[in-house]
């Protein structure tokens, strides 16, 4: 999984963070989450598959203390790179080792943005949600946004290619995704799935659709220099954002729970 993620590291920021829809998609996720963070306030923040770090960057810049993992060192090195980095703890870590790699340790809030989770089959993350908790002081916050079945854009764009096989990818369990040439194992999972999952250690608190009309970003291409079409459909998915019923058609959804 780490070399997966390795091989896209150098690219990443290219070709999603600094992409007219990464920074629509994260914009969305940013909003949401500064909410929760206006009104909880943690201390201490652990960052799950954190990539080059630009979540990080932008809760360091809070003066929030983060600790930001991941298991790919390159992506950790990109991270590093960066201004303001120096404020944030970098550590290479596994998402299924986690009560290993932090034993005394306790978090306000656990964040993991844009399909971290994806990557987890439906035991693993049902046991990366005991693990969670473990971690999480009293009453913390999870935050995650995840990658459901059912997007719209995908299958309406695949179906239009008469492309069939693509459009549907989502409902296999598992799919296969490419990163950056290399196939990597993706679990799709609908928000209700996720809080049945969690059961037990978390209740649901946030739902928002991130990315119903914001389109996906292997569509750069296309939308990269059609202004007034992105930003009709950024003003539409404004529109939406408390339209929790939208969140299993949209690309990713922003998901809040609190520890039980």
């Amino acid at each position: 999984m780490a070399n997966s993620f390795d091989s896209a590291a150098a690219v990443y920021d290219e070709t999603f963070t600094h992409s007219v829809i990464g920074k629509l998609q994260r914009g969305i996720v940013q909003r949401h989450f500064q909410k929760i963070l206006d009104i909880q306030k943690p201390k201490t923040i652990l960052e799950i598959n954190c990539g080059t770090g630009e979540d990080a960057i932008w809760l360091a810049k809070q003066n929030f203390k983060v600790t930001a993992t991941d298991l790919s060192e390159k992506m950790i090195a990109v991270a590093k790179t960066k201004e303001n980095q120096h404020k944030i703890i970098f550590k290479k870590a596994d998402i299924n080792e986690l009560p290993t790699d932090f034993t005394d340790e306790k978090f306000d809030l656990i964040f993991s943005n844009f399909g971290g989770l994806n990557c987890l089959s439906e035991i693993r993350l049902e046991l990366f949600f005991k693990n969670a908790a473990e971690l999480l002081s009293e009453n913390g916050h999870l935050i995650l946004v995840i990658m459901p079945k059912n997007t719209l854009w995908e299958q309406f764009y695949f179906l239009a290619k008469a492309n069939f096989k693509s459009a549907f990818r989502r409902k296999k369990h598992p799919a296969i995704a490419n990163i950056n040439g290399e196939k990597v194992l993706t679990y799709y999972y609908n928000p209700m799935k996720v809080k049945n999952l969690a059961d037990g250690f978390f209740k649901l608190i946030k739902l928002h659709p991130v990315g119903f009309f914001v389109p996906p970003s292997y569509l750069e291409p296309f939308f990269r220099n059609k202004h007034r079409l992105i930003s009709a459909l950024s003003q539409l998915e404004n529109g939406i954002q408390n339209r929790k019923s939208l969140s299993r058609f949209s690309d990713h959804y922003f998901i809040a729970l609190q520890k039980l």
